[in-house]
C-alpha cells in the first residue's frame, strides 16, 4: 500500500471514529501529503519503517526556512504525531518514533485583546435606532458574553436560545455540544432584536437561523467580520481587528477577573487545556507593560 493510501485510512478513521470536522480533516490531509513528498524525495522509495526522528525534524526545520508561521509548524507536527500513533496501532510499523519528540520551541502568536474600554466602545456604536443595528448590538454582545467561534455563531438557530434561563446551546468543533450563560446585557439586547428587528429581517420567511442578513437569510462569517471591523473603527480602535478578537477579549477579561482556568476551557470548548493557557500569556504580558510604564525603575 502506498503512503498516500494509508493517509487516506487514517484520515477516514478521524473522520467516523473520531468525529472530527471536514475543515479539520482537509488540513491533515494537506500537511500529511507534504511530509509524504519531502519523504520521498528526499529517500527515493519510501519504506513506513525506514522514517527516523530526524527525517521528522528535517522536515519540520524545512517549512520553519520556508516561513511556516509557528502555529502552522505546530499543527504540522500535531498532524504527524497523530498519524504515526494510528500506524503503530494499527500495526503497520513496529514503533511510533513520534513518542519522543517535543514540540519545537516555536514562538507564540498571542491573540489580540481588547481592553474592557475598547469593547465598551464597540458594543455601544450599532445604532439601536434601526433593524440593522438592533440586530447588530445584539450579535456582537453575545459574542463578547459567551465567547463563541464566529462559525458558532452564525450557525446558532432560533431554539439555541434560551432567554427565560439565560444560555445558548451551540455546536462546536468535532460536534461537541456545549451550553454557556449569556449574561443580562446580551440577553436584553437579544430580546429587543427579536421583538423588534428580526420579524422585519425575515420578511414572512420561514428561516430559522437567529442572525438574519438584509435579505433574511443566514447571516456569513465574512459579513459579521466586516461588522465587528466597521465598529472597532467607528470606536476609533487601530488594533488589528481580527473574526475572533471578542472571542479573545471574552477569555482574557475572565481570567483577568479570577475565572478558573477550567470553567474558561469548557466555555471556549477547547479540547486541550493547552490552547486555554495561552490567555495566561496574554496576562503575564499585559502586567509586564504595565510594570514597565508605571515602575520608577522598569
Amino acid at each position: 500500500m502506498a503512503m498516500k493510501d494509508f493517509i487516506e485510512e487514517f484520515l477516514n478513521y478521524l473522520l467516523v471514529e473520531r468525529g472530527l470536522s471536514e475543515n479539520t480533516i482537509l488540513a491533515y490531509r494537506a500537511d500529511l501529503y507534504k511530509y509524504t513528498d519531502f519523504l520521498t524525495q528526499k529517500k527515493k522509495r519510501l519504506h513506513l519503517d525506514a522514517v527516523s526522528r530526524d527525517d521528522i525534524r528535517d522536515y519540520m526545520m524545512l517549512r520553519k526556512e520556508r516561513g511556516l508561521s509557528g502555529n502552522s509548524i505546530s499543527r504540522n507536527l500535531v498532524a504527524i504525531k497523530v498519524f504515526h500513533r494510528f500506524l503503530t496501532r494499527e500495526k503497520y510499523i513496529k514503533e511510533d518514533i513520534t513518542t519522543v519528540l517535543d514540540s519545537p520551541k516555536l514562538w507564540k502568536h498571542l491573540p489580540e485583546a481588547l481592553s474592557l474600554s475598547e469593547v465598551e466602545e464597540i458594543l455601544k456604536k450599532p445604532n439601536v435606532k434601526n433593524w440593522m443595528g438592533l440586530r447588530d448590538r445584539a450579535a456582537l454582545e453575545l459574542m463578547y458574553a459567551t465567547g463563541l467561534r464566529v462559525s458558532e455563531l452564525v450557525n446558532l438557530n432560533i431554539e439555541n436560545v434560551n432567554l427565560d434561563i439565560g444560555f445558548v446551546r451551540c455546536i462546536g468543533k468535532g460536534s461537541k455540544e456545549r451550553i454557556v450563560p449569556i449574561g443580562r446585557k446580551s440577553q436584553v439586547a437579544l430580546e429587543r432584536y427579536l421583538k423588534k428587528s428580526r420579524t422585519k429581517l425575515l420578511k414572512s420567511q420561514s428561516v430559522n437561523s437567529l442572525f438574519l442578513s438584509r435579505l433574511g437569510k443566514k447571516i456569513s462569517r465574512q459579513s459579521f467580520w466586516k461588522m465587528i471591523k466597521k465598529y472597532a473603527r467607528l470606536a476609533g480602535i487601530k488594533k488589528d481587528i481580527m473574526p475572533h478578537t471578542l472571542r479573545h477579549s471574552f477569555a482574557t477579561h475572565l481570567l483577568e477577573g479570577g475565572a478558573d482556568l477550567r470553567v474558561v476551557q469548557e466555555m471556549l470548548g477547547h479540547a486541550d487545556i493547552a490552547t486555554t493557557q495561552i490567555y495566561t500569556h496574554i496576562n503575564k504580558e499585559r502586567l509586564k507593560s504595565i510594570h514597565h510604564k508605571f515602575h520608577p525603575r522598569p
